[in-house]
C-alpha cells in the first residue's frame, strides 16, 4: 500500500475553491467556522447592587489570527425588545478580561493585553473609553479588594541584577529548572488615592492561589516552592493565613491534595476549600472532589457531607454563609444547597424544572441574592438566565427567572442533531455512559457509520451539554450521515472514585472494553456499519485512538490522532507533568523493580509504539511545535513507525509556535479540514482532494464552477416536475436565495413553448417585458408550490450597487469596446453596434461568478439589465455604458431580463 508521507510545515490558513452547493439549503450547514466562531458569554460579574451584569465574550481577530475577549455590560433593569439593555464596552482587537466592579458599582476595573498587560484599567457604567488606572512595570495579575480604595494583586519584584545582565548579553540560554535564579511572585497592594504600591508578603516562593476576605482582614494563599513542581509534585505546596491587620501568617492544611477555590462567607468568619480525595495523592492522583470549611476562630477545618455518592462535579458558590454545590451525576449533573448551621449543612436539591441537570452555575452575587447561569444539552445551544434567590425553611428557590442575552442567533436556525444519554456496560459489566449523536435524518431501518470522538486526560468527563469545538464538531460528523459517540470511559471524572481510579496500573485495558461494548451495543441494536468505523481524540483521546488502532487493526477504517502519546518510556521525562502522571497510572517510574525485572515493564508494555507493526488503520496525526503537555516528539515517533512499517496511509501535520491546544485561527481551520478530508476519504470513501494546482478564482477555476453547476441535456437549471427550472442558490442564510444565472430562454420556453429564439441560444438570457416576467413568476409559483418572485427594488438596487466596481469588464458596451471609454465615445460605439448582423448577448456564466453573501452569482454587471417589483431596471445590459463617475439610477432600458428570488 502506498504511503501518504507528507509532512506539513503549517504557518497560514485555507485555500479554497468555489463549488455548487445544493438549492437552498446553504443556510443549514454547519461549517468549520460556524463551529470556531460560536459566541458564548465568560466571566460575568454581578454589580454590588444586582443590578447589573458584566461579562465578556470572545471574538476572533482574523487579521491578527487568533480570539480576543471584548467586554459588555448588560443592565438587568433596564429592557429593550423585552430583553435586559446590553452594550458592548470594548472594542479593541486586544484581548479585555478578568472584570470587577468598584465597592460602590459605578466603575468597572479590568485587565487587557493591550499596552503589554501591564496595566490597570477602568471604565465608567455611564460610559465613555477605558482609561489606564495604573503601568505595573512588574505585571499584574489576580486584582482582589481589600478596602474600597485598596486591591491586593500577585507581581514580581522587577529585574534582578542577573537578569538585566543576561538579557545586556542576548542570552537565551534557559537553566532547567534553575532554583537559584527563581522568579518569587508575591501579593502587594495598589493604594488608588495616593496611587502608591506596597508589599504585602514577603514569601520566597510564587504566589500560586489566593483569595482575600470581603473585609479585607485575611488572605489565604498557597506557595509553589519548587520550579519542578509540575513536573514531579515535589515538594508539595504550603498554604498559609495571613492576618492583614497584624501582619503574622501562618502555615494551614498540611497533608491535604491539593487545596484551592478558596471563597470567604459573608460574615467573615471563615472560608470554603477544595481537596481532591485520592489513593495516591503523593503523586496528585486523579480522584473526586470535596469541600471543606475552615474556620477562623478555631483555626480548623472539617469537611461539608455532601451526602452525595459521586461528591462533587468541581465547583461550588458561596450563598451567604451556605453553599451552592454542582454535584458530580455522571453525565449530567445535579444542584444542591448547603445551610451551614453550627458545625452541620442541611442539604436540599434545587428543583429547576425541565432544566434540571442541565444548568451551569456562572456566578452568584456577593449577597448572595442573584444567580448567573446558563441551560444547554448536546442538542442546545446555550441559553443564559439569571434569577433572584431566596432562602426559606432550609430551602434556596430560584424566582423572577430572565433570560438576560441571546447569542448565536444564526445558529439556532440550522438543524441541529438529536442526541441522548447512553448507557451500556463496559469494564468488568459496570456502567458506563456517553453522548450519542444521530445522523442528520436517522432513518431507523438503515445503517451509519460511528466515528467516536474521545475525550482527553483521561479523567475528563463529556456532559449532556453543548459541546463543539475545533478538536469535537458532532454537527458536522451528523449532517455528513455518521453517528457520533463521546464514550466516558474508566478513569472519566463525574463518576465517583472507585470509576477514576480503576485504570490506575492498568491503563488501556478497561477504556478499549468500555468502547468496543458500546460498538457492540450500538451493532446488536441495527444502528451501526461495523464497516464504516472511525476514531478520533486529542490529548488523552489521541492515545485512546492509537491504541484502539493498535488493539483491533481490522476494526476501524480511519483515525483522526491529535497531541496523544505512543512511547511512555520517553513522556517520563519530557511532559510537564511526565512524573506525577506516568507514576500515578504506572505505579512507579520506568527504573523501578517491578514483577522480579530491574525496570518497570509498564512503560513498554503499554507503548503502543512497540506494537505499530500492527495498525493498518489510514491514521492522521496532529501536534503543535511548542507542546509539553504531551511532548512534541511523541507524534514524530508515531509518524515515524507507520511511515517505516508502510502498512497504512499516513499524514503528519505539525503546527509552528502551538501549545497543547491549537490557538491559532488559522490551524484550527486547517486542523478542522484536513481531519475532515481525510475522514470523507477514508470513512465516507470520498477523494475529493485539493488540486494544489488550481488557483482559486483563476480561469480554469471558474469554468470548473460554471461546469459543475445544475444543467439537464446541457441546458442550464434543474430538472423538476418535468419542467427545466432555474437553480436558486442561497445568498442570505436568514432571507433569501436568488437565481444563480438570469432566466434563459430555454427555462422561459418550458412556461411559453411559442416562444422562438435563434438555435444555439438555449442558454442565453431571456429577454422579456415585465408583464412577461410576472407571468413566468405566476406559472412557477404553482407549478412548484414555492413562492418566487422578483427583487425588491432595494434589493435590486443593493445588488448592482455592488456590481457597479466591476460591471465594466463583464458584458456591456465598455467590455466591447476593449478600452476604457468615454461618455463622448459612447454614441460612436453605439452607431457602429447598430450595423452588427448578431447579437451582443452571451450564454449566461460567460464573465466570472462574484461572491453575493454566502452565494456565487453570475451577470451581475452585464449581459442584460435585470426587472425590479416595481417596474424598474437595474444594472446593465451587453449594449449600455457602465460610467464610473455616475451611480446607476433606476429607469426602464431596452433591453432587459430577470432574475428570480425565493423567500426563505
Amino acid at each position: 500500500m502506498r504511503i501518504l508521507s507528507i509532512l506539513l510545515f503549517l504557518s497560514l490558513g485555507l485555500t479554497t475553491l468555489l463549488s455548487a452547493q445544493p438549492a437552498t439549503t446553504g443556510k443549514d450547514r454547519w461549517t468549520i467556522d460556524d463551529i470556531l466562531f460560536t459566541e458564548s458569554v465568560g466571566q460575568p460579574v454581578v454589580s454590588p447592587n444586582n443590578q447589573l451584569l458584566v461579562w465578556a465574550k470572545r471574538r476572533g481577530v482574523k487579521e491578527k489570527d487568533r480570539f480576543v475577549a471584548d467586554l459588555y455590560l448588560t443592565r438587568l433593569n433596564q429592557l429593550r425588545d423585552g430583553k435586559p439593555l446590553t452594550t458592548q464596552l470594548t472594542h479593541q482587537d486586544e484581548n479585555d478580561s478578568s472584570p470587577f466592579f468598584s465597592r460602590d458599582g459605578e466603575t468597572i476595573y479590568f485587565l487587557s493585553s493591550r499596552e503589554e498587560g501591564k496595566k490597570l484599567w477602568s471604565m465608567s457604567i455611564f460610559g465613555g473609553e477605558p482609561e489606564a488606572v495604573a503601568e505595573f512595570k512588574t505585571g499584574i495579575s489576580n486584582p482582589q479588594w481589600l478596602s474600597d480604595s485598596t486591591l491586593a494583586f500577585v507581581s514580581t519584584e522587577g529585574t534582578t541584577l542577573y537578569e538585566a545582565q543576561r538579557k545586556e548579553r542576548k542570552d537565551n540560554v534557559a537553566v532547567i529548572e534553575d532554583s537559584v535564579h527563581w522568579s518569587v511572585e508575591r501579593l502587594f497592594v495598589y493604594h488608588l488615592k495616593t496611587k502608591k504600591t506596597t508589599r504585602l508578603t514577603d514569601n520566597r516562593y510564587q504566589i500560586g492561589d489566593y483569595k482575600a476576605s470581603r473585609d479585607g482582614q485575611w488572605v489565604v494563599y498557597s506557595l509553589i516552592r519548587s520550579p519542578h513542581y509540575g513536573i514531579d509534585g515535589k515538594p508539595a505546596p504550603t498554604y498559609h493565613l495571613l492576618n492583614v491587620a497584624t501582619g503574622q501568617t501562618q502555615q494551614i492544611l498540611s497533608g491535604m491534595q491539593t487545596p484551592g477555590n478558596f471563597q470567604f462567607t459573608a460574615d467573615n468568619q471563615g472560608f470554603y476549600f477544595t481537596a481532591i480525595r485520592s489513593s495516591n495523592p503523593e503523586w496528585q492522583g486523579a480522584g473526586v472532589g470535596l469541600v471543606y470549611y475552615y474556620d477562623l476562630a478555631s483555626s480548623g477545618y472539617q469537611q461539608v457531607n455532601l451526602d452525595w455518592k459521586w461528591e462533587m462535579e468541581g465547583s461550588f458558590d458561596v450563598v451567604g454563609n451556605d453553599i451552592l454545590v454542582t454535584l458530580a451525576n455522571g453525565p449530567t449533573n445535579v444542584l444542591a444547597y448547603y445551610q451551614h448551621t453550627g458545625n452541620t449543612w442541611r442539604k436540599s436539591v434545587i428543583d429547576l424544572g425541565d432544566k434540571n441537570e442541565h444548568v451551569n452555575v456562572m456566578a452568584v452575587s456577593m449577597d448572595g441574592t442573584r444567580v448567573v447561569y446558563d441551560h444547554s444539552t448536546a442538542s442546545q445551544l446555550p441559553r443564559y438566565y439569571t434569577a433572584t434567590l431566596t432562602r426559606q425553611n432550609n430551602q434556596l428557590s430560584w424566582q423572577n427567572e430572565v433570560e438576560w442575552i441571546e447569542l448565536n442567533k444564526g445558529l439556532q436556525k440550522k438543524p441541529i442533531a438529536r442526541s441522548e444519554v447512553m448507557r451500556w456496560k463496559g469494564y468488568q459489566g459496570e456502567e458506563v455512559t456517553g453522548i450519542l449523536y444521530y445522523p442528520e435524518n436517522y432513518d431507523p431501518a438503515k445503517r451509519y457509520p460511528l466515528m467516536l470522538s474521545i475525550h482527553g486526560g483521561p479523567s475528563g468527563v463529556d456532559m449532556d451539554r453543548w459541546s463543539e469545538r475545533w478538536s469535537t464538531y458532532p454537527q458536522i460528523m451528523s449532517q455528513r450521515g455518521a453517528f457520533v459517540l463521546k464514550p466516558n470511559y474508566h478513569g472519566s471524572s463525574n463518576h465517583g472514585q472507585a470509576f477514576v481510579e480503576s485504570i490506575k496500573q492498568n491503563y488501556y485495558t478497561p477504556e478499549l472494553t468500555d468502547i468496543t461494548n458500546a460498538i457492540q451495543v450500538l451493532d446488536e441494536r441495527g444502528m451501526i456499519d461495523r464497516q464504516q468505523l472511525g476514531a478520533m481524540g486529542w490529548s488523552n483521546g489521541a492515545i485512546l485512538t492509537t491504541m484502539l488502532t493498535v488493539r483491533y487493526p481490522d476494526m476501524f477504517k480511519v483515525a483522526c490522532a491529535g497531541a496523544g502519546d505512543v512511547n511512555w518510556t520517553s513522556d517520563y521525562g519530557t511532559c510537564q507533568f511526565g512524573v506525577t502522571f506516568d507514576q500515578s497510572y504506572f505505579g512507579g517510574a520506568p527504573w523501578d523493580n517491578r514483577n522480579g525485572k530491574t525496570y518497570n515493564e509498564q512503560y513498554i508494555l503499554l507503548s503502543p509504539l512497540f506494537e505499530m507493526e500492527q495498525v493498518k488503520t489510514p491514521t492522521i496525526i496532529f501536534h503543535g511545535s511548542e507542546d509539553r503537555a504531551v511532548p512534541r516528539d511523541q507524534s514524530w515517533e508515531y509518524y515515524r513507525a507507520l511511515q517505516q512499517i508502510g502498512q497504512a496511509p499516513v499524514r503528519f501535520l505539525w503546527f509552528p509556535d502551538q501549545p497543547h491546544g491549537l490557538q491559532k485561527i488559522t490551524h484550527q481551520q486547517r486542523k478542522m479540514t484536513e481531519e475532515l478530508a481525510w475522514i470523507d476519504q477514508y470513512l465516507f470513501g470520498k477523494n475529493d482532494q485539493e488540486n494544489e494546482a488550481l488557483k482559486k478564482d483563476s480561469p480554469l477555476a471558474q469554468l470548473l464552477v460554471r461546469d459543475s453547476t445544475a444543467r439537464y441535456q446541457g441546458q442550464f437549471g434543474v430538472f423538476q416536475g418535468g419542467k427545466l427550472l432555474p437553480e436558486v442558490v442561497t445568498a442570505h442564510p436568514d432571507s433569501l436565495a436568488m437565481g444563480r444565472f438570469e432566466v434563459t430562454n430555454a427555462q422561459f420556453r418550458q412556461f411559453d413553448p411559442r416562444r422562438a429564439y435563434p438555435a444555439g441560444q438555449d442558454n442565453y438570457p431571456a429577454e422579456v417585458t415585465l408583464e412577461q416576467a410576472k407571468a413566468y413568476l405566476t406559472w412557477l409559483n404553482k407549478l412548484t408550490g414555492k413562492t418566487y418572485r422578483l427583487p425588491a427594488a432595494a434589493e435590486a438596487k443593493a445588488l448592482h450597487k455592488q456590481a457597479h466596481s466591476f460591471a465594466a469588464k463583464e458584458n456591456t458596451l465598455n467590455y466591447w469596446a476593449g478600452y476604457d471609454i468615454t461618455p463622448l465615445e459612447v454614441p460612436l460605439l453605439q452607431e457602429k453596434i447598430a450595423k452588427l448582423q448578431q447579437t451582443l448577448f452571451l450564454p449566461v456564466g460567460s464573465f466570472a461568478a462574484q461572491k453575493t453573501g454566502q452565494a456565487s452569482l453570475y451577470d451581475l454587471g452585464g449581459n442584460l439589465a435585470e426587472w425590479a417589483a416595481d417596474g424598474t431596471t437595474y444594472g446593465w445590459s451587453a449594449y449600455d455604458f457602465v460610467d464610473a463617475r455616475q451611480p446607476q439610477a433606476p429607469s426602464v432600458r431596452k433591453q432587459n431580463g430577470f432574475r428570480i428570488v425565493l423567500s426563505l
